[in-house]
């Protein structure tokens, strides 16, 4: 399967050192010719929004998006009717917003943890940067087969892809993250 976005990026067992992406589904929000850009679904971290926007009252937690840009906060939600200027991604799932309408619809508690999901910083490839990491094999692609992404288990998610693809990798999603512990 081709990288297209809203296509997952599993990581492989086989990247279990790279400490940005151990482990890590990413949810591709863009694929082109010349880039590819995407968040990191199964890391949240330690924030909520309002840790990071006081004036948001509101504290659903956030997440790493990826490495690139950690300074920046990005979402992506599935209300495009409540937030203007979204960009589809595929079957539902939208990238980005009127972020005015946003904080409104936040601190009026509008909107669902099931409905957006926050992350710091994105996941990031140029020209054929993502295809050669493919290639060796530090990625796989998937299907977004979630009912609904933003409710999935963030402890269970890679583990559950693993096995889903069957084979080998039904060993590797049973193994510790830490083969100390082993």
């Amino acid at each position: 399967m081709k990288p297209t976005k809203g296509k997952l990026l599993i990581a492989e067992p086989a990247i279990l050192n790279d400490s940005s992406f151990n482990r890590t589904i990413v949810l591709l929000t863009e694929h082109t010719k010349s880039n590819s850009v995407g968040f990191i679904l199964n890391r949240p971290l330690e924030y909520t929004l309002n840790d990071l926007l006081p004036d948001i009252n509101c504290h659903f937690p956030v997440y790493q998006g990826g490495p690139v840009e950690q300074d920046n906060l990005y979402f992506v939600h599935k209300i495009p009717q409540l937030l203007p200027d979204s960009v589809e991604v595929a079957n539902g799932i939208f990238w980005g917003g009127n972020f005015e309408s946003l904080k409104d619809l936040l601190n009026n508690e509008e909107i669902e943890t099931s409905d957006i999901r926050f992350f710091l910083g994105y996941s990031g490839w140029e020209k054929e940067q993502l295809d050669e990491e493919m290639n060796q094999n530090s990625w796989f692609v998937g299907e977004n087969d979630f009912e609904n992404i933003f409710s999935v288990d963030d402890e269970s998610l890679w583990k559950n892809k693993l096995l889903q693809k069957g084979g080998n990798y039904k060993l590797w999603a049973n193994a510790p993250s830490d083969f100390n512990l082993n």
